[in-house]
């Protein structure tokens, strides 16, 4: 049977992009369909957008300490629409830059929404249909708000990007990265923020001496953190929202985002009547392949909900291409994923945490903890950590946490050498380079503790 395209990518994000592109390179003919803006959560809703407002949240710090270096700073406050005009014409030229990635690779793109009608079939809302050998669904995460009377007039991760004017007060609700990342921004533009997490520490499942030093610096610089905190009822009144929680209290504030979670992207895109199996949170269950239990249908990144982080979704879209059109098949490696979040301060994060790693086996803990140079010379308290964990038995460095300024640039490429699997003695032989923060990752030569 002769197919309309040998590959139909439904999501124009990193992962259905990447895919799109490197198939047509190869000779594939490719369709792919996005019904919003191309470039997906991570350039439109997330990483990018994300990562300016950060650099622009910091600079009250910075002005600060300019002061305490000798210089005569002058500055006005924070022009937001000015801001905010900026980033979205940064995000519009992103988009222009996405769009012809795929036009020159030879993909023919459509603006519409696009379903699984059957195995080898997508329908658009434009009402054309078009035959496939291969579909892959790529339609990533939405964020959810919980179901609570009020909530749906609050805003998430979607909508701060695009807020009218910044809010005096907000109320972030959430403990993962997202809410923490907002919460340091928004603190650092001059809102006064509140966050709720109903845990009892943020950023589970991270390590947590890095969380508990986050936690407590970002209570240092103004975020207003309530653990053991939930949200009970809450209300739309003259000046934003009147709000309840588990702790007694009863405030107002001017706005509220909810960080509590995302789904992924799979309601009404026909996937479970063309016999697509899904989890239990709608995402799309797939094998080491990235494939469904449809053999024609494949699913990558945040819709499958295995490691949602943009550069997996470009690999398992590569993955992909390599087993389906290269015959190679490729397994995605999800083993060893450096990560950073863009808290402040930052952490940067590879390989098993302490309490993950001794649950395995017996380890060894280095760790140390200090004032920079650059903030401790102005008087700052802030501090910052290194650690590695190491396994006892083969002196593999398991993981390696670093909260600090940079600690996402760090982490890139103390990932290389756990990911080649160095050892505390492979770190150890390595000079330091002084003056630096990161100097002190090969520097611990005593064991903090044994675990």
């Amino acid at each position: 049977m002769a197919f309309d395209f040998d590959l139909f990518v439904i999501g124009g994000g990193s992962g259905g992009v990447r895919a799109a592109r490197v198939a047509a390179q190869g000779g594939a003919k490719v369709g792919l369909a996005e019904e919003d803006k191309y470039g997906g959560t991570c350039v439109q809703r997330g990483c990018v957008p994300k990562k300016l407002m950060v650099f622009a949240s910091e600079f009250p710090g910075a002005i600060e300490d300019a002061v305490q270096y000798g210089w005569t700073v002058h500055s006005g406050s924070f022009d937001w629409p000015a801001f905010r005009a900026k980033l979205e014409a940064e995000l519009d030229r992103l988009e222009g830059v996405y769009r012809n990635i795929l036009g020159n690779a030879g993909v023919q793109s459509f603006d519409a929404r696009a379903v699984v009608a059957d195995p080898h079939t997508v329908e658009l809302s434009t009402g054309e249909r078009f035959s496939a050998k291969h579909i892959l669904v790529a339609t990533g995460g939405w964020p959810v708000k919980p179901d609570l009377p009020g909530a749906e007039d609050a805003i998430t991760s979607n909508e701060i990007f695009h807020l009218d004017s910044l809010p005096k007060s907000i109320l972030i609700i959430g403990g993962g990265y997202i809410a923490c990342e907002f919460a340091g921004i928004l603190n650092g533009l001059g809102v006064e923020v509140t966050q709720y997490y109903r845990g009892a520490q943020i950023l589970r499942g991270f390590d947590e001496e890095a969380r508990g030093l986050i936690s407590e610096e970002m209570i240092q610089n103004g975020v207003d953190l309530h653990l053991g905190t939930n949200i009970i009822e809450m209300e739309k009144v003259d000046g934003g929202f009147r709000v309840k929680s588990t702790n007694g209290d009863e405030r107002v504030f001017e706005q509220v985002m909810f960080a509590t979670g995302r789904a992924p992207n799979t309601a009404g895109l026909g996937l479970e009547q063309a016999g697509v199996k899904l989890g239990r949170n709608g995402q799309v269950i797939v094998d080491d392949y990235s494939q469904t239990s449809v053999p024609s249908i494949y699913a990558v990144g945040d819709v499958t909900d295995r490691v949602n982080l943009t550069p997996v979704a470009i690999r398992e879209g590569m993955a992909f291409v390599e087993t389906v059109f290269n015959g190679n098949p490729t397994p995605v490696d999800h083993a060893l994923i450096p990560t950073a979040i863009f808290t402040q301060p930052e952490m940067g994060t590879v390989g098993l945490s302490e309490e993950e790693a001794r649950d395995q086996e017996a380890v060894e803990i280095y760790c140390t903890s200090f004032r920079p140079m650059q903030t401790a010379f102005v008087g700052r308290p802030d501090r910052v950590l290194m650690k590695l964990v190491v396994s006892k038995a083969t002196r593999k460095v398991l993981g390696c946490h670093i909260v600090a300024p940079g600690a996402g640039e760090m982490i890139q490429l103390a990932g290389i050498a756990v990911k080649m699997g160095a050892t505390k003695e492979d770190f150890d032989r390595t000079v330091a380079v002084h003056p630096t923060m990161s100097e002190e990752i090969v520097t611990m030569r005593e064991p903090t503790r044994s675990a």
